[in-house]
């Protein structure tokens, strides 16, 4: 089941990004082919970005595809790689949960506005960013758990 899950959600990813292409190219002929450039295709390119951005973000980039600096970490011993990584996943997963009241918040707050070309309602806009944020608390407790587990060291 989470395999399919995945696919479903890699295969919304593809669709936001072919999307996002499409009006791009939509935007590039309109202005430089018929010289009239199409004030929708800018709204829909930057929403469609967002939304490819942080859905790719909060569902389909996995823990290991993230840029890390691990040059120290790459240098110690199993046991501090599961401290740091502990620390890690708690205060992402802290910071998270922390941020993720204040941005329901603001994007509930924010269905009152709506884009000014395409009329869409601010807070579909903005709703990636609460998925974001539920992504990090929901993958640093599964990571904990893992690295508190008796194979922790798979998990490193």
């Amino acid at each position: 089941m989470l395999k399919v899950l995945q696919s479903l959600s890699d295969a919304f990813g593809v669709l936001l990004f072919a999307l996002l292409f499409l009006v791009f190219v939509v935007q590039v002929v309109a202005r430089l082919v018929f010289g009239a450039p199409l004030a929708w295709t800018d709204e829909a390119a930057v929403i469609l970005y967002l939304w490819a951005m942080l859905w790719g973000a909060a569902l389909v980039c996995r823990d290991r595809d993230n840029v890390a600096f691990d040059l120290v970490y790459q240098h110690v011993s199993a046991s501090v790689k599961r401290g740091m990584s502990l620390a890690a996943c708690a205060l992402i997963g802290a910071l998270a949960a922390w941020a993720l009241p204040g941005t329901v918040d603001y994007i509930a707050f924010m269905h009152r506005e709506s884009t000014p070309v395409l009329g869409l309602p601010f807070d579909w806009v903005y709703a990636p960013f609460a998925l974001l944020l539920a992504t990090l608390c929901a993958r640093s407790i599964w990571r904990i758990l893992r690295l508190l587990g008796s194979h922790w060291q798979d998990h490193l």
